[in-house]
């Protein structure tokens, strides 16, 4: 039954809701008999199911603010679609992935419209990165400058692709690689668009997609899309905003992570490098005066400069971590006097032409956000601001970022204004019942918040298995210690496991002990890591092995659907603790402290629970799985706050007992 937020109410002393208006037409449309159980082979009413719907249509038909938190085998997204495409008016559904909007626009909602006979009218949304570009095409077809033979392929491809496609969505286009590197030539950036001043703006597919979404009765938009709008307002998603009676986030638990990003500012050398490039080739086109190789070389000279201040690659550095005698500062100074040189010739040569006048703003742009990356080495956050100074070095770029500590006040915000429905909903908002840490985190402190619980039978279904005499996670030699132990149980599974890791280093050391093991144990089990392959690629082909191990990390904790039998055993090497070296959280944690709370509870905590729980979500997706949660770390047992972790998990039948482990995998006689 529903829990209402921040206590844990006992199953039997239900809170007794009023009925709703819609209720009624509800129960009929998830019962037995329904419209639903036709048009979806598969479908079984549930409780949990019909319950969600009525506390959505019930937050729709008041234009109340609610979180939803449904465990995983609810079906939560028919549970919100069905009131938003009957009750909900203008809808935008936003999800956490593109991946998951495509499903959603493929396949959830024309089932549901199928089945409910909705006369409404559907639109999907990405950002314009996703759309071939007119324009940027034309000149990389014109300008030959393509480095591999791949990627003239590739081009002849995308040339075919524009004169089919009615979108111009890439995902369309599967012959070419959504990481092919001539993607970045053949579509645009907000800093690279031409607005209406392009000759080929009547055909643009950013703004025909933009135009559908105008129309549409439900759009479907994903969280980045949506607050890089909030943020940027360049992606449509503010046309939008204004005419929504409903806005629904699927996946909510990674909105505050999302809008942090979006809300913060972030400037980069690589933007520098590009405005050089975009700089010579248009001043050589345009205006033969200047020498613009020269003009360009010293801009270019000084942001390579920049990034070299710092070590190769994986650097972050919150502003009070960086020396004051460190060469950063002064090489800082330096690109931005010389972007100020480059503005100054730009200016004179603007007027000769519209791209040169582009190049101009976006000169101006840069040197603004550079400019206001005051660096105050000894603040560690910005008073007035709530925001920290960071910078992050990657192999051939540095990115300066200013990152607000607490997103609430900027998102509380956006839901001033006209009223509407806001719905929040995710397997994992609460801790142990409790949505405090989300809410306070949105800036949804004191609104309505409900939980379901999964159909599933855990106790039945699955164990949750600590293994006994594990070393401290942070000691040498950890992580062989979980293959050692991880070994016979894989063995026992038959493979069939996800080998789950919270560093890139961890998956290195754990893939290359499994594959010496596996050799010289005879064990013939496909082995996948993540970067081997593209993340969809890797899933195929561990669904369709049937006996595979899959390593990876952050990317395969949530978002990935595996039934059956080919995953029957999640293994968690730590309790995915976010690094303490991480710039941001360090200067939260402070700002908490100064607040008499304590960092680690009221923040670290949380965030690892919700992490742990996406990653224990993958084990049992449907109502005849079978598996077992392996988590490594003794903390789970050894620390005080372990108890709050597995209470907050699936109630699992738990076990330290490896025999009985590998008993639970041998076949029922």
């Amino acid at each position: 039954m529903p829990g209402a937020a921040g206590a844990d109410i006992p199953a039997d002393h239900p809170p007794q809701e009023p009925a709703g208006k819609y209720d009624a037409e509800l129960d009929r449309l998830f019962g037995v008999g329904g419209p639903l159980a036709p048009a979806v082979g598969t479908f079984k009413p549930r409780t949990s199911q019909t319950e969600m719907a009525k506390a959505i249509a019930t937050a729709i038909d008041g234009q109340k603010v609610l979180m939803a938190e449904a465990g995983t085998g609810t079906g939560k997204t028919f549970a919100y679609l069905v009131p938003a495409l009957l009750w909900g008016g203008k809808t935008i559904v936003s999800t956490g992935t593109k991946n998951l909007q495509d499903q959603l626009f493929l396949r959830d909602i024309p089932t549901i419209r199928q089945a409910l006979k909705a006369p409404v009218s559907v639109a999907l949304l990405k950002g314009r990165s996703n759309y071939v570009c007119h324009f940027h095409l034309e000149r990389t077809l014109q300008n030959g400058r393509l480095t591999s033979r791949d990627d003239v392929g590739h081009l002849r491809e995308i040339s075919r692709f524009i004169k089919m496609t009615s979108s111009g969505d890439k995902a369309e286009l599967a012959k070419v690689p959504e990481t092919a590197s001539v993607w970045n030539l053949v579509t645009s950036t907000r800093d690279t668009c031409m607005g209406a001043e392009c000759q080929y703006y009547q055909d643009c597919f950013v703004m025909k997609a933009r135009r559908e979404a105008q129309q549409a009765d439900v759009v479907v938009v994903n969280h980045h899309l949506f607050f890089a709008d909030v943020a940027l307002k360049d992606t449509g998603v503010a046309e939008l905003l204004p005419s929504a009676n409903t806005v629904i986030f699927d996946e909510a638990h990674q909105l505050p992570d999302t809008a942090t990003l979006f809300f913060g500012q972030s400037v980069s050398t690589s933007q520098v490098l590009e405005l050089c490039r975009d700089v010579l080739a248009e001043g050589l086109a345009h205006a033969r005066g200047p020498d613009w190789a020269k003009t360009v070389t010293v801009v270019e000279k000084a942001a390579r400069d920049l990034r070299l201040t710092f070590p190769e690659g994986g650097t972050r550095m919150s502003l009070p971590q960086v020396p004051p005698t460190s060469a950063f500062f002064p090489a800082l100074q330096t690109l931005k006097d010389e972007l100020d040189g480059l503005i100054d010739v730009l200016e004179e040569q603007a007027q000769r032409a519209e791209t040169l006048e582009a190049c101009r703003v976006r000169a101006v742009e840069l040197k603004a956000s550079y400019d206001a990356w005051k660096a105050d080495p000894k603040a560690k956050v910005l008073e007035g601001e709530a925001a920290v100074l960071w910078v992050e070095a990657f192999a051939s770029s540095l990115q300066l970022h200013k990152t607000p500590l607490s997103i609430a006040p900027i998102f509380q915000n956006q839901r001033e204004g006209t009223p509407r429905t806001w719905i929040f909903t995710s397997a994992t908002l609460a801790v142990k019942n409790d949505f405090k840490h989300f809410a306070d985190q949105m800036g949804l402190t004191g609104e309505p918040a409900l939980t379901w619980p999964s159909p599933f039978n855990y106790g039945e279904q699955g164990v949750l298995y600590v293994p006994t005499g594990m070393p401290e996670p942070n000691s040498m030699g950890y992580t062989d210690a979980v293959v050692d132990t991880a070994l016979p149980v894989i063995e026992a599974a038959g493979g069939r496991t996800f080998f789950l890791c919270t560093t890139i280093r961890a998956v290195n050391r754990v893939a290359e002990r499994l594959r010496t093991e596996f050799a010289e144990r005879g064990l013939d089990f496909p082995l996948f890591v993540q970067g081997e392959r593209g993340r969809t690629e890797l899933l195929d082909s561990f669904r369709s092995a049937g006996n595979a191990v899959l390593v990876g990390s952050q990317s395969f904790w949530e978002g990935v659907d595996v039934r059956g039998d080919a995953l029957s055993l999640v293994i968690i090497d730590k309790l995915p603790f976010a690094p303490p070296d991480d710039p941001v959280l360090a200067a939260r944690i402070e700002v908490m402290e100064k607040q008499g709370m304590n960092g680690f509870m009221h923040h670290q905590l949380p965030e690892a629970i919700i992490t742990l729980k996406q990653g224990a979500g993958r084990l049992i997706r449907d109502v005849d799985d079978r598996g077992v949660l392996m988590i490594c770390d003794p903390r789970l047992i050894s620390k005080p706050y372990g108890r709050r972790i597995w209470q907050s998990l699936p109630p699992f039948k738990r076990t330290r007992v490896q025999e009985e482990v590998i008993a639970f995998f041998k076949p029922v006689e």
